[in-house]
């Protein structure tokens, strides 16, 4: 009985055996489907990858293509503008010549709608300047000379004079210098001695008179020629000069002209329009850097341009660049505008401290910055913005009173400064424009100088930039370039105080040599109590020849 049960077992045993067989190998057959499937499916997706990446490759060759013919046709356009502008220039060229009269061809001689081609009758032209008028000089000395043929035996007597053409050359004779001897003669005379009495000189016994001491100060201060080379000049035309003798001349000069300097600031300050910047200098002092016991510093040395008088003063306080030299100069009850870059001392004008101060910004400083960023399209929108401001004002009328110009200002200039600020704005809102980047750092300058800007528009007189003071400190500038430094801190406020007054010469259209040659004669009558009225009178805006 026990075997029979066990071999019964052993069949169910069996046959669930065969059954789960049967299932696992039905499984087996759906899994070996289903991977089937997938495979295919992958297989699939890998041709319609490859096909991608193959479509993918040939967009890219595509867009490379595409970027070679952009950049070549970029490449036309430059070149055609160019071949643009050069037809342009000589189709204005062309223009010119054919405004020209002398230029053109004479109806009277050939007409081909006329048909007449017959020539008149020959006549030699008379040589002449293609109608150009030349320069007659009236002022200079004339000196007369009869030239007659050089034939032998022609006496002018015995021909017929037909006509006088006057033929003029103009001759130059370098400086010439005169020593003049004075010979001073003593008389006993009614119980006394008597003599004659010298001319006056600007400087006590010195051999130099005014017209000498004005020449050096035109070549040092306005043609910025150094000392060395003045003497240098001089030698060579004749006279012998040490270096110290010229020094000495321009620092007994300068000392003459200190009584000057506090009459020119209160006429400077008069003016209700200023332009004020600083220009840097070099200059020696006592260190023990060198050799000679001197080391060189950066000084400035700061300027005031009064924009209706045209006087311009040139201010040193031992090369000090710090804003209590500003408040020094510009006390709080000044009433007026001022101009000025951006150097963040300029900004006390725009406190409760001045309250009566109207500052005004400096369009070309602005643009200077954008313009030192080529190839931006931002910098370049920028630019052209502030071109608009300048082209509008170029059209102003001639003929406009400042009435009109005032009302002409206020109507186009709003429009284009909200545009400007919010270029600007937009700019500086790009996550591209890092702050510390030039873009960055230009924007951000013309953001803060953005009201200061807008105040032009407040004044007729008032102008777009600075560069009124600009033009007047290349003076310095070139001065810097050829003397390279001062001796001290002395002789850089001397410079500073004769630059004031060359410079104001200049601007008023008057002769440098001429206007010190005169206020260096008349300065024998002046002395501190001189009244100041009189000193006024003796600064360029006022001086008369």
């Amino acid at each position: 009985m026990n075997k029979e049960r066990i071999i019964s077992l052993l069949k169910e045993q069996l046959s669930f055996t065969r059954a789960q067989n049967a299932q696992l190998l039905e499984q087996n057959n759906k899994l070996s489907e289903q991977t089937q499937s997938q495979a295919l499916q992958l297989a699939l997706q890998s041709k319609q990858l490859v096909a991608q990446s193959e479509h993918i490759s040939l967009l890219t060759g595509r867009v490379e293509e595409l970027t070679k013919s952009i950049h070549s046709l970029e490449q036309a356009l430059v070149s055609r503008n160019a071949s643009l502008e050069k037809v342009k220039n000589t189709r204005d060229a062309l223009s010119k010549l054919i405004s020209r009269k002398s230029e053109k061809v004479s109806p009277d001689t050939f007409s081909e709608e006329s048909g007449n081609t017959e020539h008149a009758e020959y006549a030699p032209k008379e040589r002449g300047n293609n109608n150009a008028k030349r320069k007659e000089y009236f002022e200079l000395e004339v000196q007369e000379h009869d030239i007659y043929p050089s034939l032998p035996g022609f006496l002018p007597e015995a021909a017929r004079l037909l006509k006088t053409v006057d033929s003029i050359r103009y001759e130059y004779i370098p400086p010439r210098y005169i020593k003049h001897i004075n010979h001073l003669h003593y008389y006993l005379y009614r119980g006394g001695i008597v003599c004659g009495k010298l001319p006056a000189a600007p400087l006590l016994n010195s051999n130099y008179d005014a017209s000498f001491i004005a020449g050096i100060l035109q070549l040092r201060y306005i043609y910025s020629m150094p000392v060395e080379r003045i003497v240098s000049f001089f030698a060579e035309n004749g006279f012998e000069m040490s270096k110290s003798t010229a020094h000495g001349l321009i620092k007994k000069t300068a000392q003459l002209f200190d009584i000057l300097e506090e009459t020119l600031k209160e006429a400077i300050l008069e003016d209700d329009y200023l332009h004020m910047d600083e220009s840097y200098y070099t200059v020696l002092e006592k260190g023990p850097k060198s050799a000679t016991g001197k080391s060189s510093c950066k000084v400035y040395i700061w300027a005031a341009l009064a924009a209706r008088t045209k006087l311009v003063h040139f201010f040193y306080e031992n090369g000090s660049r710090a804003r209590k030299v500003l408040t020094d100069y510009i006390k709080p009850d000044y009433r007026g505008a001022i101009q000025c870059d951006g150097f963040s001392d300029y900004k006390i004008l725009e406190t409760d401290e001045y309250p009566h101060v109207i500052r005004l910004a400096c369009f070309q400083h602005c643009k200077r910055k954008f313009l030192n960023i080529p190839a931006n399209r931002d910098a370049q929108r920028i630019i052209e913005i502030i071109n608009r401001l300048y082209r509008k004002e170029h059209e102003i009328p001639p003929e406009y009173t400042p009435g009109q110009i005032l009302e002409y200002r206020k109507e186009y200039a709003p429009p284009i400064l909200e545009e400007l600020k919010e270029n600007l704005l937009a700019i500086q809102a790009k996550k591209t424009t890092l702050p510390k980047s030039n873009l960055g750092k230009a924007v951000n300058y013309t953001l803060n100088e953005f009201p200061a800007l807008c105040n032009y528009i407040l004044n007729p007189e008032y102008e777009l930039d600075n560069n009124a003071i600009e033009r007047i400190n290349r003076y310095i500038s070139l001065s810097r370039r050829n003397s390279l430094f001062c001796g001290s801190h002395q002789g850089a406020k001397r410079a500073a105080l004769i630059y004031s007054l060359a410079c104001s010469c200049r601007l008023n259209g008057i002769n440098t040599f001429e206007y010190f040659k005169d206020i260096l004669n008349k300065f024998v009558m002046v002395n501190p109590n001189t009244n100041k009225k009189y000193l006024r009178g003796l600064l360029p805006d006022k001086w008369k020849k």
